[in-house]
């Protein structure tokens, strides 16, 4: 039934509130939103205006705009539109507990960011110090920094960072990892262009070396394991690897390791 659009006050999550309803472009305008957004998040029953005027239009009312408010929070969570739609229809459900997440992942994303923050700065002192580091040096470091951030939780990036204040892996052998990984590329490019099958116990051989080298940064973690595979795979070797080896080259090791497994 029509109502009457002013309402001094209106109880949403048992605070009482004062608040006018409003159309859906009022509402469009206020939140930053489109009309078209509000539309579609209507017909889909993610948010339907409480109310109607008697000419038809939508109208919005206080509680209305604070599930707005959950829907917009569990979007930036990382919801899908149906999974927010079914949290909230959830019988129990507690708004209090959304935004107490999405203040949670607010709060890792500020630390995200300080720790960008710092290793920018650490940076910016390694080149104010050197005799001379080109403009690309910069460009790609803060690239590998933001994927870096792209494809590693906080939680792993904290890990990491623990094993390195912990000092886990020697520092001598960190000096040559480099070294390392350099004569294996060197070596798998020479069996790859001689046709050796990634069967071989040659190749096999280097396969284990690659996880070897793998698992010393991963400390084994599946979760960070999985994360470095994704960046190889979404960013493309060439990328990941500042060029050191090619999509082929990782071809042939994924086959090899396959053989090991």
């Amino acid at each position: 039934m029509p109502r009457s659009r002013l309402f001094p006050t209106a109880l949403v999550g048992g605070i009482a509130m004062k608040f006018e309803d409003l159309k859906v472009g009022e509402l469009a305008r206020r939140t930053g939103l489109t009309v078209r957004t509000l539309h579609h998040y209507d017909e889909i029953g993610l948010l339907k205006p409480s109310l109607h005027t008697e000419a038809g239009y939508r109208l919005y009312t206080a509680a209305d705009v604070a599930r707005l408010q959950q829907v917009l929070s569990l979007r930036q969570l990382g919801f899908a539109l149906e999974e927010v739609r079914d949290c909230l229809d959830r019988p129990g459900f507690a708004p209090l507990e959304v935004i107490r997440l999405h203040i949670a992942r607010l709060r890792e994303q500020i630390e995200l960011q300080r720790k960008l923050c710092e290793r920018l700065e650490t940076l910016a002192e390694h080149f104010r110090t050197a005799e001379e580091v080109s403009a690309d040096e910069f460009l790609y470091t803060i690239e590998v920094m933001t994927m870096i951030e792209k494809y590693y939780t906080p939680e792993q990036l904290a890990q990491l960072d623990a094993r390195a204040k912990a000092k886990e892996v020697p520092q001598e052998v960190i000096d040559q990892a480099p070294q390392q990984w350099a004569d294996l590329f060197t070596a798998v490019t020479a069996e790859m262009e001689a046709g050796t099958d990634p069967a071989d116990p040659k190749a096999q051989e280097l396969a284990k070396r690659w996880l070897a080298l793998v698992t010393l940064f991963t400390g084994g973690d599946p979760g960070i394991t999985e994360s470095l595979g994704r960046m190889y795979k979404e960013e493309g070797p060439e990328k990941a690897s500042r060029g050191t080896f090619d999509a082929d080259l990782l071809e042939y090791v994924t086959l090899a390791k396959t053989a090991v497994d």
